[in-house]
């Protein structure tokens, strides 16, 4: 591949650190997640991989450290060689560019599918109501589910709310999409549905980085795999090298367990 041809990072975190009082979560983070990439992160509960997400679009603030997102400072502006918190508002507008399904779905009961979806891309970005819901219509036939937009959460299975989850993160038409242990809540009849989502995603080129514990689905669709442990990240690669052929020791050890 010719470096004209390795595509552009989108994501790139710098040592990034991060504690709970005198618990250090995230020792020193460096990871680039490149345009169009899929980038799974595996590890142990408690290794730091969620705060880790959280980190990124700045729903935890880090103690050292930055990332950028398509080159712009998250959570902070640059003047000369020092980074100054943003206002509220401004931190708000930058997480419309990163889109976040979380592990319990998080949708809003009162509202319908429909109206879950096209909520944020109205209120926050302002957008025209036609042109939203004209998206959200061919998101939620994207994820199969163009037959519900007018049920509620309580009426979908968890695989369905997930699907929708997913949609509506779509909808605000994100730079990149974090995923926090999408099937963990999933009955596991019900995983397949959503990974089979996912896939599609990535093949349309969604840039993505993904917490999972889905082995198949890492080996099947990461572009890079990454293994943390202990607020560390271990080692990183493409899945071949990652999960058949694991340098690090913490990593074989880990993979005896799930695979």
């Amino acid at each position: 591949m010719t470096a004209s041809a390795i595509p552009a990072p989108m994501v790139e975190v710098r040592g990034v650190h991060k504690s709970y009082g005198p618990l250090e979560v995230l020792r020193g983070i460096d990871l680039t997640v490149r345009t169009g990439e899929v980038t799974v992160v595996l590890g142990p509960s408690g290794s730091g991989k969620s705060t880790l997400l959280r980190c990124v679009n700045h729903l935890e603030k880090i103690d050292r450290g930055h990332v950028t997102i398509d080159g712009e400072y998250i959570g902070y502006r640059r003047v000369g060689d020092r980074l100054h918190e943003l206002k509220e508002r401004d931190i708000l507008r930058q997480r419309t560019n990163i889109g976040f399904v979380f592990q319990n779905f998080n949708l809003f009961p009162h509202l319908t599918v429909l109206q879950n979806v096209i909520e944020a891309p109205l209120s926050a970005q302002r957008r025209p109501r036609a042109e939203v819901e004209a998206l959200a219509a061919e998101l939620l036939e994207r994820v199969g589910l163009s037959g519900k937009a007018g049920a509620y959460p309580r009426q979908l299975s968890g695989g369905q709310q997930q699907r929708v989850a997913i949609a509506r993160a779509l909808a605000l038409r994100p730079k990149v999409v974090l995923f926090d242990e999408p099937t963990s809540a999933l009955d596991p009849e019900l995983v397949g549905e959503v990974l089979e989502a996912m896939k599609t995603l990535a093949r349309d080129g969604t840039t993505m980085i993904v917490v999972t514990h889905e082995i198949g689905f890492a080996r099947e669709v990461a572009d890079t795999v990454v293994f943390m442990d202990d607020g560390l990240i271990v080692e990183q690669g493409p899945p071949a090298q990652v999960l058949d052929a694991p340098r690090h020791e913490r990593t074989r050890a880990f993979l005896g367990k799930v695979l």
